[in-house]
């Protein structure tokens, strides 16, 4: 507060409901350090230009200078468990062979034949392979990187097969993901991320779960804009209202750790404050399990006298996932039961680290249409202690039109919230195109994650084109 004028200094206002903290200290099973943790700072108040979103040279910029420089969340280990299998991921005009070349050893290659430039694998595929061969001309590749074969080596006295190796994008793993990064001069996926944020991660022990559900979907959309509907709670009450009698919105908490680290909390089992005295306890509990009054019956939970409905719902949700997953979840905070955590890891992955929404998003630009975007959600589950771990679930394209309730495995509410989240972008591209305002006005706290994101675009695109080449 400044001490002068007695106001509050930019960034320093709260919604004046409970917080995140304050609720999340009167749970009985109480939460660890990762949770209970806040870092948050004022990063400004100027607009934001929109030229980011609709100018090409703009996504040109990003591909040369940062896509180039960034640690991206390629695929799963489970996508790859055995020596020879391979994933192909593609980002922009790049695409990279990620394969196992020992038990513990994975590579990414540049997904190009050195003869003439044909894809050694197709876009969007995924399998096996004792070589990588290209089916133009038969030049072939070893798993590790080596070749393998140049069909009548009479023609090509003057190339070294020695020097033919595929060439090669960093890789490094953490929580079961695997990451590349074209830059050999970038900083490590460790440093990248930085200390508190990295030990986050290592909680979660996210290598322990295996995509149960993957969904993709297409949107006529910047992909920055389409992170942005996910970044913050400020637009539950207007675009989610089914959720706001049981969801903590504008209360949610923003932090961010580092250039390449945001997130936020957003509490469940409490009213937005926007309702506030407007619902019973019983009423919120009521809303969440049921969501309509009509039907109730007299089975439904019911909050014990003087209880509250977050405790009922969290010792509800603790039982029924203890049951699903045949473990003991006695030592698991009520908030990592029930509460939404959104982690960004700069520039085009969120990680949902919580029990009820175990999840991954992952944003790519459409490499043909920098006003379109690739969005990809995949639920996690807990692999079974015991026998052989789950394949992970191959990825269910929907077109423009179809609804993600329309996709086998989705969980029809939440499918009815990605719509609500995603039905919004194609009129925020276009009204950005015809707006006679130059920029986007954020909130200083509640979009905090939205301003830390596009600093970080800034700082990148600032930097000089580096695209992979090969001598």
């Amino acid at each position: 507060m400044n001490i002068e004028t007695g106001k509050l200094n930019p960034g320093e206002a709260r919604c004046p409901a409970i917080s995140t903290q304050e609720i999340i200290a009167a749970d009985k099973v109480k939460a660890p350090g990762w949770v209970t943790s806040e870092s948050y700072q004022y990063l400004g108040s100027e607009d934001i230009s929109k030229e980011r979103y609709i100018d090409p040279a703009f996504a040109q910029r990003e591909l040369e200078s940062m896509w180039t420089r960034t640690w991206q969340f390629a695929c799963r280990e489970e996508h790859i468990p055995e020596v020879g299998d391979y994933y192909v991921y593609d980002i922009g005009p790049w695409s990279f062979l990620v394969t196992r070349t020992e038990e513990n050893r994975i590579k990414a290659y540049f997904n190009a034949c050195l003869h003439r430039g044909t894809k050694l694998r197709p876009s969007a595929t995924s399998g096996y392979a004792s070589e990588f061969k290209c089916p133009f001309h038969g030049w072939s590749w070893n798993l590790d990187g080596s070749n393998r074969q140049v069909l009548c080596p009479w023609d090509f006295p003057h190339v070294d097969r020695a020097s033919l190796n595929l060439p090669e994008a960093r890789v490094e793993r953490l929580g079961g993901f695997v990451w590349i990064n074209m830059d050999p001069d970038a900083p490590g996926l460790r440093e990248y991320l930085g200390a508190e944020a990295l030990s986050h991660i290592e909680a979660w022990k996210l290598e322990d779960r295996y995509i149960h559900v993957h969904v993709q979907k297409s949107f006529p959309a910047n992909w920055k804009l389409t992170m942005g509907a996910f970044m913050e709670a400020y637009h539950v009450l207007d675009t989610h209202p089914q959720v706001a009698p049981s969801n903590a919105d504008a209360n949610s908490q923003y932090d961010f750790y580092g250039e390449h680290v945001d997130r936020f909390i957003s509490c469940l089992g409490v009213i937005s404050p926007h309702l506030e005295g407007k619902f019973t306890e019983q009423e919120i509990l009521d809303q969440f399990t049921v969501g309509d009054a009509s039907v109730l019956s007299d089975d439904r939970p019911k909050v014990p006298e003087g209880g509250s409905a977050r405790q009922a719902m969290a010792d509800m949700f603790r039982g029924m996932f203890e049951q699903a997953t045949q473990s003991d979840l006695s030592h698991v905070s009520d908030s990592e039961i029930l509460d939404c955590f959104s982690y960004t890891i700069f520039p085009n992955t969120f990680l949902f680290p919580g029990i009820s929404l175990p999840m991954v998003y992952r944003f790519r630009p459409d490499p043909k249409d920098h006003r379109r975007c690739i969005y990809e959600v995949m639920f996690l589950r807990p692999a079974p202690s015991g026998g052989p771990r789950p394949e992970p679930a191959e990825p269910v394209i929907l077109r423009d039109h179809q609804s993600f309730t329309e996709a086998e495995g989705m969980d029809p509410g939440f499918g009815r919230i990605l719509d609500q989240d995603t039905d919004n972008l194609l009129a925020q591209q276009e009204g950005l195109e015809c707006s006679a305002k130059a920029g986007l006005t954020l909130g200083n706290y509640q979009e905090i994650r939205i301003r830390h994101f596009e600093q970080a675009i800034d700082k990148y695109v600032a930097m000089p084109a580096k695209v992979p080449t090969r001598s």
